[in-house]
């Protein structure tokens, strides 16, 4: 069975306490208890890419990549801002070899879900013949990982969704993802 890692949004304006984020970092800490959320998982995901690029399976990174006008903003403290510090892929994750793999795609998204508007529903068809198990990882659980997860149940696919591997600022919507992914989506939700 073929394997692909779908990581999401594991950028420095999610994960980096010093973010270029107007409002201090709001996106970066907990709602409840001001730590950055993101920082447990960053070593689940590290060992999960090692593991995808050790045997050559495809690995696709999704990117919040905003204007700085975005409508978003209305919502969100502004993030993600393209060709910035914040939108990058955090370090530890080696991006740089993501950037120059064949087998690495990295999509930039503008909105919740990797699916809109971007080029990952093609993709996905084009490896629909191989049946592969998509696992996805990153941040927030309640937001693009879910709506993300929900694109895959839309098409049919076999979701794997760690809890290791996802983290929120709002730990109550993370609770609430999972079991949204797992009753409503189907993914297998597991490390839990």
């Amino acid at each position: 069975m073929s394997k692909i890692l779908i990581v999401v949004d594991m950028l420095n304006d999610f994960c980096r306490a010093e973010t270029d984020l107007i409002g201090g970092g709001a996106l970066a800490k907990s709602i409840v208890t001001d730590e950055y959320y993101a920082r447990p998982i960053i070593p689940h995901i590290v060992e999960r890419v090692a593991e995808y690029r050790e045997s050559n399976n495809t690995i696709i990174w999704l990117c919040d990549a905003h204007d700085k006008d975005d409508k978003e903003f209305d919502r969100f403290p502004p993030h993600a801002i393209k060709n910035t510090w914040g939108a990058r892929i955090i370090d530890e994750l080696n991006p740089l070899q993501a950037a120059e793999s064949k087998s690495e795609l990295v999509i930039d998204k503008t909105r919740y879900s990797g699916f809109y508007d971007t080029p990952l529903d093609k993709i996905i068809l084009l490896r629909e013949h191989l049946n592969p198990e998509y696992e996805v990882c990153g941040v927030c659980t309640s937001i693009c990982v879910m709506d993300t997860v929900g694109g895959l149940a839309n098409r049919d696919c076999k979701t794997i969704v760690n809890v290791k591997g996802v983290a929120d600022f709002d730990p109550n919507a993370h609770e609430q993802a999972l079991v949204r992914m797992k009753n409503l989506y189907g993914a297998d939700i597991i490390g839990g």
